[in-house]
């Protein structure tokens, strides 16, 4: 655990005991400032208690005591309107941060000896964290990770010289976190996710823009160029003292990585000074995998390191659970989990893998359901419906894929492994949960979806020869 001594003798509410606040909460009160917790879910003021947390209603409190409010990224901030400790904070003109602020002034506290990296992006931040941490510590680096993936920042371990955080950041995270000063920091891509949140896109573009916020001399920044938005952003930044280095898995760069075929290159003003294959390695399957090894290679590459060591380690990356994960192979039919695409965009790069596919789709739908992904219908066998959103996708897929309503994911795995296995034509058959939608409707994340797709495929049966003839 990191103790967060810029609030020593100070009082702090914090709003939200999920993991961020319990582990931010501890923190500050570690360093010596006075916590209030709270939370508006009777499970997490308990959670709080059992922590040994002070909880009280922050409406019964005097706020004039609290020198700042800590929200966790999950409440709202502005839309669709600011959440009622939002509204307290700011009447009594007291600052709102997150977490991972308090971590970025502990580390100006520490003299930065260790390194922060950020990464974002509508899809693909959650591979390209796990994927840049595991390329640093492949390469002899001491690398943590944590953030939106896997820990708290403020559970990781201290600061120590030498040491490299790499942080997976929402947009929820980010509007809290007007510190944030990263060495190398990724902006993968921009396509619309959290609307509601942040009252349309211009709103979302510019909240992932503040990754860039405070770069200095010496920094790099790694965009994105294959989105409008995206773009917009590394013009802004050409007019800033750090160096920017472009990924893109459409067409060429003048200085950064790119996807020709199968190959990322890199280039250096147009110049072509490394390659790498992608070909052969299952767990960066498809596009959208490029672009998350082309940002966490430009990334390791903009810390020093050699590319032939950065590409080495590729071939071991195990990949992320819930994303594009290979669960099991049955004979010829293979199930993959990307429980994770929890909107079209996300989908359609799932989609886009792969050919022969029985689709598992649907939960709490997004703005714009699935017709952005009408193009890959066509590598669809058959589509099982499931949640809210069944209804609606059924409209969508009506006269250009056949579907049915499944309703439960249970019954969408079961119908769609009959169906697979019925199936005559040759090559590999993907059962694909790739739900394209919330998960809230029947589940509580998208990891429980994911691990109750992994539960039940690994307890299918295979079949008899007779059945598999």
């Amino acid at each position: 655990m990191i103790a967060a001594h810029s609030f020593a003798g100070k009082t702090v509410a914090v709003f939200g005991m999920g993991m961020s606040g319990l582990a931010a909460a501890k923190s500050l009160q570690a360093g010596g400032a006075a916590v209030v917790a709270y939370d508006d879910n009777a499970r997490g003021c308990d959670q709080a208690r059992d922590a040994g947390l002070p909880v009280k209603d922050l409406r019964e409190c005097d706020w004039s005591v609290f020198s700042a409010l800590v929200l966790a990224p999950g409440v709202p901030l502005t839309h669709p309107e600011p959440h009622w400790t939002v509204r307290l904070a700011r009447e009594n003109r007291v600052e709102i941060i997150g977490d991972t602020e308090v971590f970025c002034r502990e580390r100006r506290i520490a003299g930065k000896s260790s390194k922060l990296i950020a990464i974002t992006g509508t899809n693909g931040k959650s591979t390209t964290t796990a994927l840049t941490h595991h390329l640093l510590a492949a390469s002899g680096i001491d690398a943590v990770m944590g953030g939106n993936i896997g820990k708290a920042v403020l559970d990781l371990p201290p600061f120590a010289a030498g040491r490299h955080y790499v942080f997976e950041l929402s947009s929820f995270q980010l509007d809290l976190t007007p510190s944030l000063d990263p060495a190398a920091a990724a902006l993968l891509n921009i396509t619309p996710d959290h609307l509601d949140r942040h009252g349309g896109m211009e709103n979302y573009a510019a909240v992932k823009a503040k990754i860039f916020s405070n770069m200095e001399p010496g920094d790099t920044a790694i965009i994105g160029a294959d989105d409008s938005y995206c773009d917009a952003i590394a013009e802004d930044l050409k007019a800033r003292p750090v160096a920017l280095r472009r990924i893109s898995v459409k067409s060429k760069v003048e200085t950064g990585v790119y996807l020709d075929g199968t190959a990322l290159v890199e280039v250096e003003y147009g110049r072509v000074v490394n390659t790498a294959q992608l070909a052969g390695i299952g767990s960066l399957r498809g596009a959208h995998n490029a672009q998350n090894a082309a940002a966490a290679l430009s990334i390791g590459r903009s810390l020093g390191l050699p590319w032939s060591v950065l590409v080495a380690a590729l071939q071991s990356f195990p990949g992320l659970h819930h994303r594009m994960e290979e669960v099991r192979r049955i004979g010829n039919v293979l199930f993959i989990n990307d429980s994770k695409a929890t909107n079209a965009d996300a989908a359609e790069r799932a989609l886009a893998s792969f050919s022969n596919i029985y689709w598992i789709a649907g939960g709490k739908p997004k703005e714009g359901g699935i017709e952005s992904i009408r193009p890959f219908f066509s590598a669809i066998r058959k589509a099982y419906l499931i949640g809210e959103s069944a209804p609606v996708f059924a409209e969508t897929l009506k006269g250009n894929a056949d579907f049915v309503i499944s309703g439960t994911l249970d019954a969408a795995l079961n119908q769609a492994y009959a169906d697979a296995l019925a199936d005559r034509n040759r090559g590999d058959k993907v059962v694909l949960l790739s739900p394209a939608c919330a998960s809230y409707d029947q589940f509580q994340n998208f990891e429980v979806r994911g691990d109750a797709f992994r539960t039940l495929v690994n307890s299918l049966q295979s079949p008899s020869q007779e059945e598999a003839a």
